[in-house]
């Protein structure tokens, strides 16, 4: 992170005629980057830190429904459980799961 020396502000790094530089936000200053400075754009990911998810059982309080339709085969059948995927203040997310293909969606309330 580098900081405007005039405004103190945040400055952001930016690509002005094949050059690196860093602009102010604020007071538009720039200047240009040091190439230690630039940070690659792309992030590499070893073979040990991919993961791979896979479900073999279902959610702890899932439940049997009827009368849920899934929007992919019509299926009026389907298995469901709550999450509390946001703030304590707000409500739980219902998932569903379809008991025919398979496809699971979210439901907010």
């Amino acid at each position: 992170m580098k900081f405007c020396p005039k405004c103190k502000s945040m400055m952001t790094p930016r690509k002005v005629n094949g050059k690196s530089v860093y602009r102010c936000i604020k007071c538009g200053y720039e200047e240009e980057a040091v190439k230690s400075d630039v940070i690659s754009s792309k992030i590499k990911h070893s073979e040990h830190e991919r993961m791979i998810v896979i479900e073999t059982e279902m959610p702890t309080g899932t439940q049997r429904m009827k009368g849920v339709v899934c929007p992919n085969c019509k299926n009026d059948e389907v298995y469901f459980w709550m999450l509390q995927t946001r703030a304590a203040d707000e409500p739980p997310t219902r998932f569903y799961k379809c008991t025919s293909c398979g496809k699971v969606w979210r439901e907010y309330e």
